[in-house]
């Protein structure tokens, strides 16, 4: 029997900034709408909620999504220090895809001048309480960001992800991102997904490939890596008393792995 209890979802809606929206459409990011996120949540399935902490609103969803009990992210944000300050404040602390789509000192400066202002970067390295995670498919971040940013927040507050698409493992193509009447394409090299102008737009890889990528580039102990990629994000999403690390009494969904981290056998509550 399979119930919601084994899938969750993450809700981001349009609550991004245009400014740093990636590939998703620019005219479609907003402030978030109480009585819309209010109807993602009554859902069940909602477990990471994102929104960009300089949104009108944002402490409003903050809020909600804690009392939820879902991990809640700011991600696609150009926000300044004060502003994650704020967040934080109000049950934020977690910060998507590091390096990516999100504020820098220069970013902020462009946004609200002089003098030059903290960034999200700033802040998720200068705070115990603050988690992200990396793009570790070999494409979005070079190996010494991946190294550094274990270095700084250590595996319990640093989680692997492949943040990939529906191009996951397919053959190069064109391939819609989101819903298809949204219009929007990506197109995919085999190795990473691209926007039309040239820009990184989502993986193509699952996260096995990015454990392997990160044992094979960094220093990163293998320990730390199959962590960050399973305990790390169960923690950070209130699931590791059922789920995350090999436990009696834990639900038995696990990878067996070859010498080389290929996947060799899937359980899923311990069927094979």
């Amino acid at each position: 029997e399979i119930s919601t209890r084994d899938w969750s979802s993450d809700v981001c809606s349009s609550d991004l900034a245009p400014d740093k929206s990636g590939c998703h459409k620019k005219e479609g990011c907003r402030a978030p709408r109480k009585t819309e996120f209010e109807k993602y949540f009554r859902s069940g399935l909602i477990k990471i909620a994102t929104c960009a902490a300089e949104l009108e609103g944002a402490v409003e969803f903050y809020r909600y999504a804690k009392k939820q009990g879902c991990l809640v992210t700011c991600g696609h944000s150009n926000s300044s220090w004060n502003e994650m300050k704020i967040g934080h404040k109000n049950g934020m602390s977690h910060v998507d895809h590091f390096w990516c789509a999100m504020s820098s000192v220069p970013s902020v400066r462009s946004r609200l001048g002089t003098p030059m202002q903290g960034s999200m970067l700033e802040f998720v390295l200068a705070h115990d309480t603050m988690s992200t995670e990396v793009i570790a498919d070999g494409h979005h971040l070079a190996p010494e960001l991946l190294e550094f940013a274990w270095k700084m927040k250590g595996p319990g507050k640093l989680c692997l992800v492949s943040d990939t698409s529906r191009a996951l493992d397919c053959p190069p193509g064109r391939y819609a991102f989101g819903h298809p009447d949204e219009g929007v394409w990506i197109e995919s090299n085999g190795q990473v997904g691209l926007n039309p102008s040239g820009g990184l737009a989502s993986s193509v890889v699952a996260l096995d490939h990015c454990v392997r990528h990160v044992v094979k580039a960094t220093s990163i102990p293998l320990w730390d890596v199959i962590r960050m990629a399973s305990l790390t994000p169960a923690e950070r999403t209130g699931i590791a008393s059922s789920r995350g690390s090999l436990e009696v009494g834990k639900v038995a969904d696990l990878l067996v792995l070859s010498k080389k981290l290929v996947v060799q056998q899937v359980y899923f509550r311990g069927v094979f």
